[in-house]
Formats: structure tokens, sequence, C-alpha cells
């Protein structure tokens, strides 16, 4: 399994060249490929404020991007809740808090460019 954080996300659908090729390799031969459900909620609010610029609305938008490159979402359970708010600080962002509780409870390397993920043990792909 291979998480995508919510930029590799967006790269995975219009800038794909930001990703390796090894990743994007590891991505197409990983038995499953997946984004955690808070990603919809990051697209979501970052779509509203305008930071976000998308051909539609985020609903649409994660259903076509899910289906065309075969992603699974993992929801947001009970046990990742409580091992995001148990995290060490390191990373204040509360969506990659919850996305690296993902990938530690599921153990599995995490495509982002956000190198503090890796200080919470989370293999991180680029």
């Amino acid at each position: 399994m291979i998480l995508l954080d919510t930029c590799a996300l967006l790269w995975l659908a219009h800038d794909r060249k930001r990703i390796s090729r090894d990743t994007l390799r590891l991505i197409n031969e990983a038995p499953v490929a997946c984004i955690s459900a808070i990603t919809s909620f990051e697209v979501g609010i970052k779509y509203r404020s305008g930071k976000l610029k998308l051909p539609v609305p985020p609903p649409q938008w994660i259903a076509g991007i899910m289906e065309h490159h075969d992603l699974a979402a993992i929801d947001v359970t009970t046990d990742i809740c409580l091992k995001a708010s148990e995290l060490p600080p390191i990373h204040g962002d509360p969506c990659d808090r919850f996305i690296i509780a993902t990938a530690l409870l599921r153990n599995a390397p995490v495509v982002t460019a956000d190198k503090r993920f890796d200080q919470y043990g989370v293999e991180v792909l680029i």
C-alpha cells in the first residue's frame, strides 16, 4: 500500500513531473494506492478559500481522480485520530498529522514533498 499526501494527489492529477519516475512506477504497481479521507477535507477547504483552483467542484474532482487513478480512500477512524493526537509537535498542520498517523498505523510509505514526515519514522517517497 502507498499513501498519497494531498500535494501528491494534486501532482498526480495535474503535474506528474513533480513525482519521480520510480515513485510513479511504485504507485502504479502497488496493490493499493490510497488517500486519507482527510485529503478530501483539505482539498475542499483550499478550494473554498480560493487557494486551490479546480476544473470542477471538489466532490466531482475527488471522485474523478480516484476513479481515473484507481485510488482507494482510508477513512479517518478513532485509532487514527488518537494516534494523530499523540504525535510529537514536529508538524503543526492537523491534516498532515492525520496522514502521518494513517501511514504509521498502516505501515505505509507516503508520497509527499514534506520532509517532516520522515521525522515521524514514515517512509517518504517523491
